[in-house]
Parts: C-alpha cells; sequence; structure tokens
C-alpha cells in the first residue's frame, strides 16, 4: 500500500499540522492532540488554536476564530483527506494578503524594496511536504520537489562521510514579519535587519524551496560554515542535486554573504 504523504496544509491565517507532529504545551492540550488528526496552528505566533478528531473540532483557545480567516482554513479541513491520498502535483500558490500594509508600518515601500533590491516577491504554497526534521527535531517543510532533493542530497553526503543539518526551511510572511518586529523591539534599525534578512514576503523561504544547511558542532547561520566539510561538499555536489547559494559574496540583492543558505532550483548540472 502507498505511504500517505504528511503535509502542512497552508491556509491565509492557519496552518494545518498533523497533530502527531506537535508537541502539547499543556495538559489540556496533550489529550486533544492524542486524538487529533490536525492542529490549526496561527500562524502569526504558531498559537495552537484547535484540533481536528474524527468525532469534530476541538477549540483550544476561547473565540480562536477571531481576526482569521477561519473559514477559509475549515475549507482546507474538509478537503485534507482527499488531498493526503491525491498524487499529487505542485502546490499553487496563495494569493498575496494585506502584506504590503504590514511592510508600510515597518517603513517599508514593497515596490521599492523590489526594484532595489531585485528580488521578488515570493507566495507562499498551499501545501509542504514533510523533509525530516531539523537540527533542532522541529519538523521540517519544503516543497514537495525541494522535499525530495534535500532527502536525497542529505544520504549522498552521508554515503561521503559529511553531515548536512536543515537549520529552517518553510517560513511564512507571518513569521518573516515577527523576526522584524522582534528585531525592531530590541533597538535594531530596518536597514540593519534588511544587511540579514530579506523584507518579509521576498524571503525565498516563503516558497518552501530555500532552507538554511548547518554542520554538527558549527553555530547557525554563521560565515564560518563556509570552513567546514559541509560546506566544501556543498560546493562541488549540490548543483547536481538541483541546489544552489543564493547570497554569494556581493551578491546584487544587497543582503550579507550566506554560505548557509541554499535554494532548489531543479536545474541539476
Amino acid at each position: 500500500m502507498r505511504s500517505l504523504p504528511r503535509l502542512l496544509i497552508n491556509t491565509r491565517d492557519i496552518e494545518l499540522w498533523p497533530a502527531d507532529l506537535l508537541r502539547a504545551t499543556g495538559s489540556h492540550d496533550a489529550r486533544a492532540l492524542a486524538r487529533g488528526r490536525w492542529v490549526l496552528r496561527r500562524k502569526q505566533d504558531g498559537r495552537y488554536l484547535a484540533v481536528a478528531m474524527d468525532d469534530g473540532l476541538v477549540p483550544l483557545l476561547p473565540r480562536w476564530t477571531a481576526g482569521l480567516d477561519a473559514d477559509g482554513a475549515l475549507r482546507a479541513l474538509a478537503t485534507a483527506p482527499a488531498l493526503r491520498c491525491a498524487r499529487l502535483t505542485r502546490a499553487h500558490a496563495l494569493p498575496v494578503h494585506g502584506l504590503e500594509a504590514r511592510l508600510a508600518l515597518l517603513g517599508l515601500d514593497a515596490g521599492d524594496y523590489a526594484k532595489r533590491t531585485g528580488l521578488p516577491l515570493v507566495a507562499e504554497p498551499a501545501w509542504l511536504a514533510w523533509a525530516g526534521r531539523d537540527r533542532y527535531r522541529r519538523p521540517l517543510w519544503l516543497d514537495r520537489d525541494a522535499a525530495l532533493a534535500w532527502r536525497r542530497m542529505q544520504t549522498a553526503a552521508r554515503d561521503d562521510g559529511v553531515v548536512l543539518e536543515a537549520i529552517s526551511g518553510y517560513r511564512s510572511h507571518a513569521y518573516q514579519l515577527g523576526i522584524f518586529a522582534r528585531k525592531r523591539a530590541r533597538g535594531l534599525e530596518v536597514d540593519d535587519i534588511l544587511a540579514v534578512n530579506a523584507a518579509p514576503g521576498f524571503s525565498e523561504h516563503h516558497g518552501g524551496q530555500a532552507l538554511d544547511i548547518g554542520a554538527p558542532g558549527e553555530p547557525p547561520a554563521e560565515e564560518s560554515f563556509e570552513h567546514t566539510a559541509a560546506f566544501g561538499w556543498l560546493q562541488d555536489h549540490a548543483a547536481t542535486h538541483g541546489f544552489a547559494m543564493s547570497y554569494p559574496r556581493d551578491n546584487p540583492h544587497g543582503i550579507v554573504y550566506e554560505p548557509w543558505h541554499w535554494r532548489y532550483t531543479g536545474a541539476i548540472a
């Protein structure tokens, strides 16, 4: 029997996660997750909103639908069983909703930023595929083809005696906005943040085709990664698996050198 794919189903404000991949944050959540199939998770902050069970939906927060497109999430929930059983094609992109207004609150104009950096707006996919776990044992989600290519590349490196660790994969617009909000709260200026993080809506992570890669014992997302055996292996072999480094030194986008950031392009050398 063909095994069913493990998916993250994406909607405007809410993600649907397989319940068995999430950890409970309290005894009430634990009981619900133990019986649940899907967890409805708020994209803005990762809070668990409700659990879908065979016999119905159990709210985990009072007024959990307030301010959210809950109808879109419930429609996605209704189609989840059919989606998991289908022969999956590439996920379609979700409409970009309200991003320009949220960027304006950060003092950013989306059009000006795109023109200045040459970075395109990246829509979120309607679903993402399970790609294993990252260094921190968190579920790793990627575009379907990127997930398959990553696991094959990781296995090929291991066969050569090299360990490649995923640091992070898919990130939503809301998550990227949270990164900016937290850094602004620490007193960083927007231009300083933009040298390290693409503006929300313009990160390659949004499309599920990019991931940050690390090596055991090496701090994450540091330039020193270029001196590891993992980086040397990627330089020699990543292209044969369809991956390319997005931000080399002196790249035209104004992003600092990121030897750890690789994107699946599908173009195999």
